[in-house]
């Protein structure tokens, strides 16, 4: 199955951690990266290192997968789509029985933009967004 969507980059890659705010000095002031967001109520700490962001997620936070069994410290990959059309990935995906969520709007490197969260074969979570998300921080 070809969709015919043009990867652009990697936008961010989502981390599910233990302790937020050690994870969050350990990436700010041992590596560098800056703080971008801090979205308190999620347990989201959104860290930008270049053009892309690391996103650091509570484990045990609304986003977070709890203690879950498999022990996965990725929470998902983010792909950034040129020319990405939400509604039209969604029916395609759907259509060649791929489990993908709801369109939403979401927070990533270049601001807010429509995305779609899926998993691979594998069970790996992957984020599709349009690239050149308006900047609504």
């Amino acid at each position: 199955m070809e969709l015919g969507l043009k990867v652009a980059g990697i936008d961010h890659v989502a981390l599910n951690v233990r302790d937020l705010s050690r994870m969050t000095a350990f990436y700010r002031d041992v590596l560098g990266c800056s703080e971008d967001l801090h979205q308190e109520g999620l347990g989201l700490v959104h860290l930008r290192a270049g053009s892309v962001l690391i996103d650091l997620i509570d484990r045990k936070g609304p986003l977070g997968p709890g203690d879950d069994a498999s022990g996965r410290n990725l929470n998902h990959l983010c792909l950034r789509v040129a020319d990405f059309d939400a509604e039209d990935a969604r029916a395609a995906l759907l259509a060649a029985g791929v489990d993908v969520q709801e369109v939403r709007e979401r927070y990533g490197s270049d601001g807010r933009a429509r995305t779609l969260y899926l998993r691979d074969p594998e069970g790996n979570g992957v984020e599709l967004r349009s690239a050149g998300g308006a900047d609504e921080r």
